[in-house]
């Protein structure tokens, strides 16, 4: 049995209702790297990831690739009204990145603040409504 030290996360699914969408969003604009697209029966496993950290990967999970009805529905539904997952990056440069997202039209939710607690962030919404910050540990 495991005692929990013995896991470890590799996939994390975020919720968008267009694959190829997606991947133009998180590879092309945020940048992640492309880790695997294959198809499979009833799907397609499209998943990203960022390139200084190779042991985690996103899922693009679309709500086709349930093949339970309710969850499927209920996916369906989270998606009507906005995904609302959240993914955190760390820069090194968060007033550069949020520059070069907000200029190529990213959704700003929240423009670049000092936070009390030590870092500089930013927020954005990709086109399914789920929230993506980038935050930089302020030295």
């Amino acid at each position: 049995m495991s005692n929990g030290k013995d896991i470890a996360l590799t996939h994390v699914a975020v919720l968008v209702g267009d694959q190829d969408k997606a991947l133009e969003f998180y590879r092309d604009l945020l940048g992640l790297e492309l880790r695997q697209d294959l198809e499979f029966p009833g799907g397609r496993w499209l998943t990203v990831g960022p390139a200084a950290q190779p042991g985690i990967e996103f899922l693009l999970e679309v709500p086709a690739m349930n093949p339970d009805d309710t969850l499927r529905a209920a996916s369906e539904a989270r998606l009507a009204n906005g995904a609302q997952g959240m993914l955190i990056f760390t820069t090194d440069a968060v007033d550069e990145t949020f520059a070069r997202l907000r200029d190529a039209g990213v959704q700003v939710t929240q423009e670049p603040v000092t936070q009390p607690y030590g870092v500089r962030d930013c927020g954005f919404a990709d086109p399914w409504g789920n929230n993506v910050r980038f935050s930089q540990v302020l030295g």
